[in-house]
């Protein structure tokens, strides 16, 4: 079985979160560790119709992002990887500076330390020399793939599922789970 742990900060593109964990759920072989941010929780109802307590079941596990004792702040903790979805120019700026104050930071700080993949869907626009730097740094460390949610259309999408299918299709191919939605390039 694979464990994936999900991180949801802040930023704007809390549906791709909730597409992410809607198609992990479906898979049978997979297991999702959750974990989100104040601003994760405040965008949540901002951009959804989803109450906190929604998103949570739609995980295996949840964690408060203030325990940092729990299990995925360990380097003992095994897993397949990370994502954060979105990811925050704050949390980027934090994962990049090794700055772990809180649990969704820490995590990603245990998945760069341990050389294991790590996800991060950067949400901003424009990006800042600052953000640049940040994102030049982080990509430039093993197991770390920025990827941000680019619109994509040779796959002819007729609605926004479509564009969110194929923007969480081509994050979780990075750990080898195929969407059966997913359409790639011909």
């Amino acid at each position: 079985m694979k464990k994936l742990v999900v991180g949801i900060s802040g930023a704007s593109g809390i549906p791709l979160a909730v597409r992410l964990l809607k198609e992990l759920k479906k898979q049978p072989d997979v297991e999702t560790h959750l974990v989100m941010t104040r601003g994760a929780e405040m965008t949540l109802h901002q951009e959804t119709p989803y109450s906190l307590k929604e998103i949570c079941d739609m995980a295996d596990v949840v964690y408060d992002n203030h325990n940092l004792g729990a299990s995925i702040a360990s380097g003992t903790f095994q897993n397949d990887g990370m994502i954060v979805i979105p990811c925050s120019m704050k949390t980027i700026a934090g994962i990049a500076h090794g700055y772990s104050d809180n649990l969704l930071l820490r995590a990603c700080d245990v998945m760069i330390k341990e050389k294991r993949k790590l996800i991060l869907v950067a949400r901003e626009s424009p990006l800042s020399t600052i953000h640049l730097d940040n994102l030049s740094y982080l990509s430039k460390l093993s197991g770390v793939v920025i990827m941000p949610p680019m619109l994509t259309y040779y796959q002819l999408p007729q609605s926004i599922d479509d564009l969110e299918i194929h923007i969480v299709g081509k994050i979780l191919s990075q750990f080898g789970i195929e969407l059966e939605d997913f359409k790639r390039w011909k």
